[in-house]
């Protein structure tokens, strides 16, 4: 399998290289089960934390890592939106998002006791990768639907070029 390497506040591994699409090949940064890394990620983004942040907001799975090492050294809660409905879900906040890296749509959803502690805070989303920014748009609208104000929008990673702002501390490239 042919890797490429990536490198975040001191940390470098080489991950696999994958085609999600024909003809566009990515680095496949993976935080599950690399601590060492999830680490250097969360302190390498620990200072561009807007300092007004209240709660932090992220989606599964691979950014939950992130974002909970970055909860802990700030001191800060955070909620995570699903990926798939949950049979325990009460009147939750559903979101369609299209992933455009992966070339696939995904719903978020987001439980109303979670939604409920995003009410009038100032979130910052946090993401592993952005890429297309289409799921930090989501993140952003399923805030605003439970009534939350995004302050910040923060990514370990940038590929390619999205529109949005979000502010990131490497870059991967689009292959």
């Amino acid at each position: 399998m042919e890797t490429y390497p990536i490198s975040i506040g001191g940390v470098t591994r080489h991950v696999p290289l994958i085609e999600p699409l024909p003809g566009r090949r990515i680095p496949l940064v993976e935080f599950l089960g690399d601590p060492e890394l999830v680490r250097a990620a969360a302190l390498a983004l620990k200072p561009l934390v807007p300092q007004e942040t209240e709660v932090f907001f992220t989606t599964e799975t691979s950014p939950i890592p992130l974002t909970h090492v970055l909860a802990e050294e700030m001191g800060l809660p955070y909620v995570v939106a699903r990926r798939r409905r949950r049979p325990y879900m009460e009147d939750p906040i559903i979101q369609e998002v299209q992933t455009l890296t992966l070339g696939v749509g995904e719903v978020l959803w987001l439980d109303r006791r979670f939604a409920e502690k995003l009410l009038n805070q100032k979130v910052t989303l946090i993401s592993d990768v952005v890429a297309s920014g289409e799921t930090m748009r989501a993140m952003e609208r399923m805030v605003q639907r439970a009534g939350g104000r995004v302050v910040g929008r923060l990514a370990a990673f940038r590929q390619g070029g999205p529109v949005l702002d979000v502010v990131t501390v490497a870059e991967l490239p689009v292959l």
